[in-house]
């Protein structure tokens, strides 16, 4: 089995960390974490080095066992994390609409995409923030296609049940507005 060589791997490292560190985030939602599983990702591309062969085949292979660390992970944290005490956690989205505190949509995003199953929220950060088609995606996960399109519907399903509807919410205000005019 042939291994990198040093100057090459810290290459391929340098280009495709962030990236990764990204995705990694939108899965478990810890920067911390999210860098522990791309290292991760990363130790085992280097032990696998042979066998990966292509540029295509390495993205391939960093990606799938990025998802699968964080499956794992997430398995083995609800045996050894801590528990919150209150069975009832705050809602993001009812404390950005409040006013309470200011949220950045992107947090509402990303704490929806924690509130779904993992591999619903592994399809839908491969197909929408990855940009992977169906078949690339069933691929990636060693799942069917018809299965990445079921999870699809269901994850973006519960995604607009969890997220507000921005669109509902100004054509009320444009109802009242014109209301108010007339």
């Amino acid at each position: 089995m042939r291994r990198p060589d040093d100057s090459e791997f810290t290459a391929l490292v340098a280009a495709r960390s962030l990236a990764l560190r990204r995705m990694a985030y939108l899965m478990c939602g810890d920067w911390d974490q999210a860098e522990d599983l791309v290292q991760v990702a990363f130790i085992k591309l280097h032990s696998a080095w042979g066998r990966v062969r292509s540029d295509q085949g390495v993205d391939a292979y960093l990606r799938t066992t990025l998802l699968r660390a964080c499956i794992d992970e997430r398995r083995r944290a609800h045996w050894r994390r801590e528990r919150p005490s209150s069975d009832a956690m705050p809602d993001i989205a009812a404390l950005h609409d409040s006013g309470e505190t200011r949220v950045s949509e992107r947090e509402v995003v990303v704490a929806a995409l924690h509130r779904l199953a993992p591999g619903q929220r592994a399809v839908l950060i491969l197909r929408f923030f990855d940009d992977q088609d169906v078949e690339a995606t069933a691929r990636l996960l060693g799942i069917s296609t018809g299965t990445v399109k079921s999870q699809t519907a269901r994850g973006l399903a519960a995604m607009r049940s969890i997220l507000p509807d921005p669109a509902r919410a100004g054509g009320e205000e444009l109802l009242t507005t014109k209301k108010e005019r007339s």
